[in-house]
């Protein structure tokens, strides 16, 4: 018997559950991948308008030197990766990044530290940033590592309103992953920022070499919560080399569509996002993880240190999409120009409009990093031909 994609969705169906078995999320994993995404897809209409994705943008205050162990990090000092470790960032300079952040479309503006746990003479600062941010009429996240119930409350107090801090994966898998710090001291800084009365952002990383059934108990601890995070962030590992997780064999595609899924049949009102690892995926892998309930992305060219689609690709994609159709417009020529601007400053060698022109130096070694985002006009670039 077919079913009407506009039938009602029965009560069992999108009940909101904190007692899930292992033996049910592998049994939603099992299911045929139509099955699958079509229960998926009723459960999110159920709860949330299917054209809208709530947009982000993600921002590192304080890059590298961190000193955790987790395997996939480029941040962590045990890892050569190559990474500039980096100072905690300016106020003013936060501040002018959130401002390019909500005039590129985003509702919600993210800061990220490369820390284990904040010490207490940052606190003023990152609290500042709060404010400063809230200003600007977006809403604001963080996310800084373990935090103790005072520091959480000093950051609610502020006017954070989420906290971000991941499972990563199953209780059983983590402790391959990660060494320096327990699952239990990851739940306890969740517990601390509930009852601080903050919004909850927690998810994982898949894609780490764990098992199918690391993947179901991730989402079984998060559904299990006394409360369902506010948000749901699912990563693809993104591989750097230099960490120990740089050579993993690469996740099944049609597995990371699963595990979009099945979170969002297991938490109907949380906002699942599409996150680390897009750069990765075409248009139409994207489209198919809406499809299965994802409804939340970071905008910008950077996520913390992994790269990320330019926003002008999202917007485009939304279009084709039809997606926040009331909310999407044309990324701002000077949004654009503050982004291109701020990848020029960060380059080790300024272009220099004095410096000698080189025709060849996009393909010189030796030519400043910064050759690779002009071209020479003078100079017909060659066709070329999709094979």
């Amino acid at each position: 018997m077919s079913v009407s994609v506009n039938q009602p969705l029965s009560t069992s169906a999108s009940e909101i559950r904190h007692d899930w078995a292992l033996d049910e999320v592998n049994a939603l994993f099992a299911m045929p991948f139509n099955d699958l995404l079509f229960k998926a897809q009723c459960v999110h209409r159920a709860h949330f308008d299917p054209n809208y994705v709530q947009v982000s943008t993600l921002l590192s205050i304080k890059t590298g030197a961190c000193p955790e162990d987790c395997k996939y990090c480029p941040q962590s000092a045990r890892y050569d990766t190559g990474l500039e470790k980096e100072r905690l960032m300016e106020i003013e300079k936060v501040i002018q990044r959130a401002r390019e952040a909500k005039a590129a479309g985003s509702t919600r503006f993210c800061m990220g530290a490369a820390w284990r746990n904040p010490k207490e003479r940052d606190m003023p600062y990152v609290t500042d940033m709060v404010r400063e941010v809230k200003k600007l009429g977006l809403e604001t996240c963080m996310t800084l590592g373990m935090l103790t119930r005072d520091q959480a409350i000093a950051l609610k107090q502020a006017g954070l309103d989420y906290y971000n801090h991941n499972l990563d994966t199953s209780p059983e898998f983590y402790g391959d992953i990660i060494t320096t710090r327990t699952y239990q001291d990851r739940l306890n800084t969740l517990d601390a920022v509930r009852e601080a009365g903050m919004n909850v952002c927690s998810g994982g990383i898949v894609g780490m070499g764990e098992t199918g059934s690391d993947r179901s108990g991730l989402l079984m601890q998060l559904a299990n919560l006394e409360h369902h995070p506010e948000s749901v962030p699912i990563n693809m590992l993104v591989k750097v080399k230099g960490t120990p997780m740089e050579n993993v064999e690469d996740l099944d595609y049609f597995e990371f569509i699963r595990t979009i899924a099945v979170a969002r049949i297991m938490m109907p009102k949380s906002f699942v996002r599409l996150s680390a690892g897009r750069e990765a995926m075409n248009e139409q892998m994207q489209a198919m993880c809406f499809m299965a309930g994802a409804n939340s992305i970071f905008y910008g060219c950077k996520l913390l240190t992994t790269s990320n689609p330019d926003t002008h690709e999202d917007v485009m994609l939304f279009k084709k999409l039809g997606i926040n159709a009331k909310q999407t417009r044309e990324y701002s020529d000077e949004a654009h120009q503050a982004a291109l601007l701020e990848e020029i400053q960060s380059t080790e060698a300024p272009y220099s409009a004095e410096a000698p022109h080189n025709a060849e130096a996009p393909h010189n070694a030796e030519a400043p990093k910064t050759a690779e985002l002009f071209y020479d006009a003078t100079q017909k670039k060659p066709e070329t031909v999709a094979g």
